[in-house]
Formats: structure tokens, C-alpha cells, sequence
């Protein structure tokens, strides 16, 4: 079994991948393998609701992370996305990679555990931690949840460290993916499928 992990900073080693790192090590201690891409620093277009992911079977932008990630994430049976805050929400990049990997590509994630987690100095993680998990909620995914919310505080990745509450519920978080990842698989090989979903129902509100 395999997660991936993305890492949604600019900054690829600071506070979310030092969150994101302790994470992974602790599901590889549950036999999980791992892998974390980060999306880069390089501006990052939003969606623009042109709809050529219908067509293409990818976003039409082609230049950054979006496409690589959805290539690769049928290979992978849970999906962590960490993210710093930025005004109480996540940055911006996150946001944007996010809205094009889930509406081009949210039947490759679909059904999969999933996991949101935050980093900020101070304030305005749960309102980004609950920005993330609408993602989840959205599209067929298990949220995966820890002992508290999915956050850790620092300025740096030191500081991050300190905080022995947050790494700690990033462990329990692994545990708990790890687990679930693993209750999945045995309800599998016992027969159990996965639901069938109806034909979708398409209500506006306006007439």
C-alpha cells in the first residue's frame, strides 16, 4: 500500500513539510510506503472552468504539478495534502492545484482515505484545515482523522518540532490512515466492494 503526500508550501523544507515528514515516517513504521511531491514555488494557475479536462482527460494547463500528480494517482491508496495558512485559508498554489486536480481528475481519488493537514504560526488553522476536507467530502473520499485537528505551529521548522501536541497528532493521524488503508484492504479481499455510485443529479437553485 501507498500514500502520497503533497506538499503545498513554496518552501519545500519548511514547517508543512517538516509536519508532512512525520507523517510519513510513522507510516512507514506501519508498513505503508510513502512518497512526498511538492508542487513548487513557480506561480500556479486557477482552474478556469473551460471544461478541455472533459476532452483532454487532463487540465489544459500543462506546466506545472497538476497533471503530473493526476498520472501517477491511481498507483497510490491515500492521499495526504498539507498546506500553510495563509489569512486563515490555504495559500494560494494549494487552492489552485487542488480545484484543478480534483475537477479534471477527482475520479482517480475517489474512495481513496484522505487527510488535510495545516501549518501556520498562530491563528486560522481550522478554518483552512476545513477548507481542505471539502475536497475530501466532495468527492467519495474517507476523511482520516487523529486526535485533534490536523495542525502544527511554528515559524520555522524547529519551532515546528517544539510543538509535541501537533507532531504527536500527526503520528496518530499515520496510525490511523495506516489502519484504515489496512481495514479497507482486508474488507476487499473478503468481497466487499466498493459502492455503486448513481447517475448524477444536477440541481441548480435559480430557475
Amino acid at each position: 500500500m501507498q500514500v502520497l503526500l503533497i506538499n503545498g508550501s513554496p518552501h519545500v523544507d519548511g514547517c508543512t513539510a517538516t509536519a508532512l515528514a512525520e507523517v510519513s515516517s510513522t507510516l512507514n513504521d506501519c508498513g505503508i510506503n510513502t512518497k512526498v511531491s511538492w508542487i513548487g514555488a513557480r506561480p500556479m494557475p486557477g482552474c478556469v472552468g473551460c471544461n478541455q479536462c472533459d476532452k483532454l482527460g487532463r487540465c489544459v494547463f500543462n506546466t506545472d504539478m497538476v497533471n503530473i500528480v493526476a498520472a501517477e494517482a491511481q498507483d497510490y491508496d491515500g492521499f495526504v495534502f498539507g498546506t500553510p495558512v495563509y489569512y486563515a485559508s490555504p495559500n494560494g498554489a494549494m487552492l489552485a492545484f487542488m480545484d484543478r486536480l480534483f475537477y479534471s481528475s477527482g475520479d482517480k481519488l475517489a474512495f481513496k482515505p484522505a487527510a488535510g493537514v495545516v501549518s501556520c504560526r498562530r491563528g486560522g488553522a481550522t478554518a483552512s484545515f476545513d477548507v481542505l476536507n471539502k475536497y475530501f467530502s466532495i468527492n467519495n473520499m474517507p476523511i482520516v482523522t487523529s486526535q485533534y485537528w490536523n495542525q502544527v505551529h511554528g515559524n520555522t521548522p524547529d519551532e515546528v518540532k517544539q510543538d509535541l501536541e501537533g507532531m504527536q497528532t500527526m503520528r496518530t493521524l499515520a496510525r490511523n490512515m495506516a489502519w484504515l488503508l489496512k481495514c479497507i484492504e482486508a474488507g476487499s479481499k473478503a468481497g466487499v466492494k466498493r459502492p455503486e455510485l448513481e447517475p448524477w443529479q444536477s440541481t441548480n437553485f435559480i430557475r
